[in-house]
């Protein structure tokens, strides 16, 4: 096995997306859609991520760790574990429904899996927001009195984002993203969202889009208040460290070289500014999400001032 896996994205339309990732990413979008989400990593049953060049070129990511597993995950990955990361990016034209994921204590009960993520802030309009967590002092009871009075917005935690912030959003934690974001969320392998709130808007079919009230109350943390997000700085830092990964920022001058060894653990490669080149003469640019499998050796230069992100310690 030789240099990282490419992977093929999955476009999804989401009532509150846009063309976003054409612009900012160069990407070539399906026409006429409000693209939300562009899946960049992904091993589930319902999605698949599909191997671009190289030696598995057109195999889907499940096909490959299935008979590479060692080469790819480690020596003591079972062959049958899906990738356990789900990397995103999510172009936020509109603002997205307050929600939560629940936690893994009350994940069985609701028939749900818990998922923990990070959002990364790639670009962003002027005066732009996040929601994370309570304000400080709100009790489920004030909260379940302004879910009926319509006033949430006065019991969640609202602050202002700039370009290179971050925050890590654990399960439970109520949120949403308001409009104007482009964001790259690294996540825990899940697929399970639960609405609470969605400010009166409707879907794509122009009904309301599903609530689910009471798995919601079930999943918020209620002692979570007022959460501080990172702060974009061009240092290197670990920015997210959570049981389920870990996040380097790691920024590099033009010309820079950065390298992975073999044998040290599988990791993603994120590149939101700037290019790397590889030894091959292969690109990664702005948007590029690649895998660097356990037992290959990866290095690249910096073509110009760049910036990655570097997630690793899965679990």
């Amino acid at each position: 096995m030789s240099g990282f896996l490419r992977l093929q994205p999955l476009y999804q339309d989401r009532v509150w997306g846009g063309r976003a990732l054409a612009s900012a990413l160069n990407r070539n979008l399906p026409p006429e859609r409000p693209i939300g989400e562009s899946w960049e990593i992904v091993d589930r049953t319902e999605a698949q991520s599909v191997i671009s060049g190289g030696e598995f070129d057109g195999l889907s990511l499940r096909t490959v760790i299935a008979t590479q597993a060692a080469a790819i995950m480690g020596p003591n990955w079972p062959a049958e574990r899906p990738f356990p990361i789900l990397v995103k990016w999510l172009d936020c034209k509109e603002r997205l429904s307050l929600q939560v994921h629940p936690p893994a204590a009350v994940a069985p009960e609701l028939k749900g899996e818990p998922k923990t993520e990070n959002w990364f802030i790639a670009a962003c309009a002027p005066a732009s927001h996040l929601i994370v967590g309570l304000k400080k002092g709100v009790t489920r009871p004030q909260f379940e009195k302004s879910l009926a009075d319509l006033t949430l917005d006065s019991c969640v935690h609202r602050f202002p984002v700039a370009v290179g912030d971050s925050i890590l959003v654990h399960s439970g934690q109520i949120h949403a993203i308001d409009g104007g974001n482009l964001i790259l969320e690294i996540q825990q392998n899940s697929d399970t969202t639960y609405r609470v709130y969605d400010w009166g808007r409707v879907g794509l079919d122009g009904k309301p889009r599903a609530m689910h009230v009471e798995q919601s109350l079930k999943s918020i943390k209620w002692d979570d208040f007022e959460p501080v997000p990172v702060r974009g700085e061009r240092t290197a830092a670990t920015i997210a460290s959570a049981r389920e990964f870990s996040i380097q920022r790691l920024p590099l001058a033009a010309g820079e070289p950065v390298v992975f060894a073999a044998g040290e653990q599988p990791r993603i490669l994120s590149v939101v500014e700037g290019r790397l080149v590889a030894p091959t003469g292969e690109v990664l640019v702005r948007g590029d999400n690649v895998i660097l499998p356990y037992s290959v050796k990866n290095e690249f230069i910096a073509e110009n001032d760049a910036l990655v992100l570097v997630t690793g310690n899965f679990c």
